[in-house]
């Protein structure tokens, strides 16, 4: 009874103060699920979600024909949002995940790192995000370790029985998110990742079909369960809850069965969120490593410098200056050039001709001038190096970075 008393107690002093609230992350990803076909199907879950906050088309596959090109493949796609880089850094090329870069840090071990008293969590339809993905224990990967993690069902034969219409993982994805609200209604972790695989193994059987139809209506559905868990919690505790849906890929453009290429519809993805902060970058077409950048903005969480200096992802939430950075060689001249989004300030503009953080080294960067924001571009004479010339732009509200490479 004092206990209780107590807990009431606390909470009356904590309303009457003021007190922030809490922030906790919620990031879904539900796979292979194209652009198109889910602006056909009745989502009235997302629907709701977008209401509070947005919906816009996004995109995985990196820089088209760029350095920066990382396949529409599951196991890829998901590296570029945990990470916020793509592929020419994380090295994650195919579901097989040979070889990740861990050097590249996820945003799970990035907030333990800032901030060791923020809890993470995993629910996953797939076991590897968290044992090969994230990396889970490993030494490469910092010995990072989830608070709780609620998958590996797929293993579970018994339980979930594999029969070849694969129906089984629609129940493993029924019961990964139910686990998924259980637990957020008890625990609430600051930073949790959801995987929901049903609606591309109805893509890779049967296309663009009813199966699928039928599959996103259910995910939407799934959805509908953790966010009715995020919403009692804001309800009863002071809290503050930032979700993102998403997907890895969209589908070729002939059936849908296929991606993995670099086709229109492959590469064009989306987003939904509760957040309403949204910025010029969420309104234009953003990249999935902008998940990662806004994850950690809304948490408060700022990333180590070197991590922070090789991040692809730009926050699609709160006030930025700069995106879309470009760099090329004309001749003796470097020509840097990003689209404003806050024309205030200066834009500091470094480079380095090592890429020694790659091999988990450090990169030193030089200045090589300034600019005002408002003006979109920097100029000036540069001695190229054969190999990768690093430019890293700091402006105001962002930093960001692009690569000029000469063979």
């Amino acid at each position: 009874m004092l206990k209780s008393i107590s807990i009431l107690f606390l909470a009356i002093v904590m309303a009457a103060c003021g007190t922030a609230p809490e922030k906790k992350v919620m990031i879904i990803l539900v796979d292979g699920v194209p652009t198109d076909l889910l602006e056909s199907v009745d989502t009235p879950i997302l629907d709701q979600i977008a209401a509070q906050g947005g919906y816009t088309h996004a995109y995985q596959g990196g820089g088209k024909e760029e350095y920066t090109q990382t396949p529409t493949i599951s196991a890829p796609g998901y590296m570029n949002m945990i990470t916020g880089v793509w592929g020419n850094k994380h090295n994650v090329w195919g579901n097989s995940v040979r070889n990740p870069n861990y050097n590249y840090w996820n945003i799970f071990r990035t907030v333990k790192t800032v901030n060791p008293e923020m809890t993470t969590a995993i629910f996953s339809s797939w076991e590897d995000n968290r044992t090969k993905l994230v990396g889970e224990g490993k030494a490469e990967a910092g010995n990072f370790m989830f608070d709780y993690s609620f998958d590996g069902f797929e293993l579970d034969t018994v339980a979930f029985p594999h029969t070849a219409d694969r129906s089984f993982m629609f129940n493993i994805d029924e019961n990964v998110s139910k686990g998924t609200a259980d637990y957020v209604l008890t625990d609430a972790p600051n930073l949790s990742w959801v995987y929901l695989e049903f609606t591309d193994d109805m893509g890779h059987m049967y296309g663009d079909s009813p199966q699928m139809i039928e599959a996103v209506k259910g995910m939407d559905n799934q959805v509908g369960r953790i966010w009715a868990a995020i919403q009692q919690r804001e309800r009863e505790f002071n809290e503050e809850w930032m979700i993102v849906i998403t997907t890895d890929h969209g589908r070729t453009e002939s059936n849908g069965k296929g991606h993995g290429g670099q086709s229109e519809r492959e590469r064009t993805t989306w987003i939904v969120t509760n957040q309403n902060n949204l910025n010029k970058r969420f309104e234009n077409n953003p990249p999935v490593v902008d998940v990662a950048a806004s994850a950690l903005r809304f948490l408060g969480i700022e990333a180590p410098e070197q991590i922070k200096e090789e991040m692809d992802g730009i926050p699609f939430i709160g006030d930025i200056s700069i995106m879309n950075a470009k760099a090329k060689k004309e001749g003796n001249e470097l020509i840097v050039s990003w689209e404003v989004a806050d024309a205030s300030g200066g834009v500091e503009i470094y480079q380095s001709s090592t890429n020694n953080f790659a091999k988990g080294g450090k990169d030193e960067y030089s200045l090589l001038g300034k600019a005002d924001v408002k003006n979109g571009q920097f100029k000036t004479d540069f001695v190229f190096p054969v190999g990768t010339t690093k430019l890293l732009l700091k402006a105001p509200h962002n930093w960001t970075n692009v690569w000029v490479i000469v063979e």
